[in-house]
């Protein structure tokens, strides 16, 4: 994974259905639900047999419930080592927002507060 670049995105949605909806009609994405989890996974692109975009510099997404801290889209960054990652976070005047957070066997994931009240996700790769 390249770090620091942007790797996903993320959208809060109060209807995953009517979500789903829109975004099938209005881009083409494919929506994936993951069952029990809450999760929505959105396929904007192509994807390899390691479920990456086959296309250079795009990105895939996911969408999830609207809740607190969550309320606006986040874009995520993929960084080789989210504890490097947050403490870097921290010195700069961030805070974290949700501790780091093992998501399957995938990666690990974190979401930051920057300096301008922003929330961002935090992804590191367990390839």
């Amino acid at each position: 994974m390249e770090s620091n670049k942007v790797v996903h995105f993320e959208l809060p949605v109060e209807d995953f259905q009517r979500a789903e909806k829109f975004y099938t009609n209005a881009f083409g994405w494919h929506v994936q639900m993951i069952p029990n989890f809450g999760y929505a996974i959105l396929r904007t692109t192509e994807m390899d047999a390691k479920q990456m975009p086959k296309e250079k510099g795009a990105i895939n997404g996911g969408m999830m419930k609207r809740t607190k801290p969550i309320t606006a889209p986040v874009i995520t960054v993929g960084v080789p080592d989210i504890d490097a990652a947050l403490q870097r976070v921290q010195q700069a005047g961030g805070i974290i927002v949700r501790e780091k957070l093992a998501v399957g066997t995938m990666g690990l994931a974190a979401y930051i507060k920057d300096s301008e009240g922003n929330i961002l996700g935090l992804w590191q790769g367990l390839e």
